[in-house]
């Protein structure tokens, strides 16, 4: 289902494949947790690109490889001249000839892009400044873990609606069947065409999306 294929943002898989994602990765949390091997990547080799410092996102990818067998490199600011000595297609061409995947984290959507075009092996956005997918993930899988479900709840992210979060996360609700509130300054609701996906994947999954200046409104029952 998802051999050979990039995550560059949330709308690269279906609702299906989405949900299938987090119940498949609670089910790796609880091989985990019961100390039960679970090595199914094994012999492959994970390029960790990161133009961006980070410490979560980092520590996640490392564990999670690691506990499934993979081998890790990483390659901080310091390590690669990605746009500075060599091109990001350049450099692609390289890590993708050596390795078997890649997450890269960096500034520019259009760079992972880029890097995922001529790449010739999966990469994962690990963040840019448009999208956030892995966090989604993460994110989604932890409501569905104290709930027990997605589809009809009420998330509210109160702050810069404009950020990769925030339009990420209401990317993916709109995708979930969540129903999803931003609440925002006027000059920082999330933009037109952002707010225009969210409502067509919301006409498919049922998902309420609400933007609005009230953040009394938007919290109200989340």
């Amino acid at each position: 289902m998802f051999q050979g294929r990039n995550f560059i943002k949330i709308q690269d898989f279906s609702q299906k494949e989405i949900e299938y994602l987090i119940d498949f990765a609670i089910h790796l949390k609880k091989l985990k947790q019961a100390r039960i091997p679970h090595e199914y990547l094994k012999g492959q080799n994970i390029a960790l690109l990161f133009d961006k410092a980070s410490t979560r996102t980092r520590a996640s990818f490392v564990v999670a490889a690691n506990d499934l067998g993979a081998k890790v490199e990483f390659l901080g600011p310091s390590d690669i001249q990605l746009g500075k000595k060599e091109t990001v297609k350049d450099s692609a061409v390289v890590f993708g000839s050596m390795f078997d995947g890649i997450e890269y984290r960096v500034s520019s959507q259009s760079d992972v892009e880029e890097m995922a075009e001529f790449a010739g092996v999966p990469v994962w956005n690990g963040m840019t400044d448009l999208w956030h997918p892995m966090q989604m993930l993460a994110d989604y899988m932890t409501i569905k873990e104290e709930f027990g479900k997605l589809v009809g709840l009420k998330l509210t992210y109160v702050g810069d609606g404009r950020n990769n979060v925030a339009r990420s996360l209401l990317i993916t609700g709109a995708l979930l069947g969540v129903n999803v509130s931003i609440a925002s300054p006027e000059e920082l609701l999330p933009s037109e065409d952002v707010v225009e996906e969210a409502l067509e994947l919301a006409s498919a999954s049922g998902a309420v999306i609400e933007i609005t200046t009230d953040a009394i409104k938007a919290v109200t029952n989340a």
